[in-house]
């Protein structure tokens, strides 16, 4: 049973899981886009999310030593000094800003030649990209105004003819 096991084992053991989000995390950050399985873009989103987090909190703190710490934090998960260091001291500017959602994954069409896997594109979203909104149901609305407009202006020539 997989009761309290709240992540994809991605059919590997826990160390290598470590590992492997380790490094992709590390290339995300590095190259700011990475193309890679479906599930495996699935399983960094909320990985690296917590990372860039912590390197906000750092930039935000007021007491060195609990920026140091969060930065060490950081270190644990992608063991890649070069990619926390432009993470912490460049990158973590550009989501001040946002609450959330640093990231965005985009499926791609064709499925992998050797095993059929889906394939995926996974980016960290920019600083200014408000992303796609929601309609309240302002278009229902008007679209019913409308039609109810168009027959009454219809109506009214055919009228004087009869």
């Amino acid at each position: 049973m997989r009761h309290n096991k709240h992540h994809a084992s991605l059919g590997v053991t826990r160390e290598h899981r470590k590992a492997m989000l380790s490094n992709m995390g590390a290339s995300l950050i590095k190259h700011g886009r990475i193309e890679t399985t479906l599930t495996k873009a699935k399983a960094l989103r909320p990985f690296i999310e917590k990372v860039i987090t912590k390197a906000k909190n750092a930039a935000a703190a007021t007491v060195k030593a609990d920026a140091l710490h969060l930065r060490r934090m950081a270190l644990k998960d992608i063991r890649d000094e070069g990619a926390v260091t432009l993470l912490f001291n460049e990158k973590a500017a550009q989501f001040a800003k946002r609450s959330g959602g640093y990231t965005r994954i985009y499926k791609l069409g064709p499925q992998r030649i050797g095993d059929a896997a889906e394939m995926a594109i996974i980016e960290f979203v920019g600083a200014d990209d408000q992303g796609y909104k929601k309609s309240k149901g302002a278009k229902k609305k008007g679209a019913k105004k409308a039609k109810a407009a168009a027959p009454a202006t219809e109506a009214a020539p055919e009228a004087p003819k009869a």
